[in-house]
């Protein structure tokens, strides 16, 4: 059971095998700051282990999902000191936090669902590239805004890169493209289109409810399959792939889902949700 951190920035709900991960600063449309982040990380540091939660459900309060970096603290570092000769620059370094942050959400062993509402800007628009699955509204903005402040984005674009591919990524930060939930879904941004709230409610609950019905430690393991087809040799993939699946089959869970499936059953591990399940 993982022993989830006190957040400030965050609103945590546990429901079963799922967390409801909220980012809660309405009042600046949930834009990330330091705070954010490393909250964000603590929770994922927790998860990780506990293979009691299976599934991350993140989405921003009051309507919007992220937009993007705190501008205000951007203006701060104009007034931190340049770097010491043969130190890093202490920007960089903060700046950077940001990427560690992605790599691990990115490559957490749990299915990680962005809900995505109102905007994802910057930095939002890459927690949307780092989640399993995307459900937006219809008329959700994105855009990834850096370059039109004098910033390249930096630790977002490798993850924009491997979603939607090269040339797409280039063009959106290039121009720094503002487009709609259509567009997104057409770019492969995001997986699925609501047009109403009780629409986007209804195929989130679609959605978990097709997670409850997959083993979490068959997820976890395909999870990484996918993620190591980026770096990794095919055959190295591969005989990973073959011990990994020798594990799940000799595994509780390989046991339970062939006994389930030919006793015409449910598999012990299936969580419903609400009506759709």
């Amino acid at each position: 059971m993982s022993n989830l951190p006190n957040c400030e920035t965050l609103l945590l709900d546990r429901q079963g095998s799922r967390l409801y991960v909220t980012i809660n600063r309405p009042e600046v449309k949930n834009a990330l700051t330091a705070e954010v982040v490393q909250e964000l990380s603590a929770v994922v540091d927790a998860v990780g282990p506990d293979r009691t939660i299976r599934t991350l459900i993140l989405r921003g309060a009051e309507g919007t999902f992220c937009a993007g970096g705190d501008i205000k603290g951007f203006k701060s570092s104009f007034d931190a000191p340049a770097p010491v000769d043969g130190e890093k620059d202490p920007i960089a370094v903060g700046n950077r936090t940001f990427g560690d942050f992605m790599i691990k959400i990115n490559e957490l062993p749990q299915t990680v669902v962005g809900v995505i509402e109102g905007a994802a800007f910057g930095g939002g628009l890459g927690l949307v590239c780092v989640s399993d699955v995307a459900i937006c509204m219809a008329d959700t903005r994105f855009a990834l805004s850096e370059t039109g402040l004098g910033i390249p984005p930096a630790q977002i674009i490798p993850f924009v890169v491997q979603r939607v591919g090269q040339t797409t990524a280039r063009r959106l930060a290039l121009t720094g493209a503002r487009f709609k939930g259509d567009h997104a879904m057409e770019i492969g941004l995001v997986h699925f289109l609501a047009s109403t709230s009780d629409e986007l409610e209804a195929t989130l609950e679609k959605v978990l409810n097709g997670i409850g019905r997959c083993a979490p430690g068959a997820n976890a393991a395909t999870k990484k399959i996918i993620l190591d087809m980026r770096n990794v040799p095919l055959e190295q993939v591969l005989d990973g792939a073959a011990d990994a699946f020798a594990e799940c089959l000799r595994g509780p869970e390989g046991k339970e889902g062939v006994g389930a499936f030919l006793g015409k059953r449910a598999a012990e591990w299936v969580e419903k949700v609400g009506s759709d399940g």
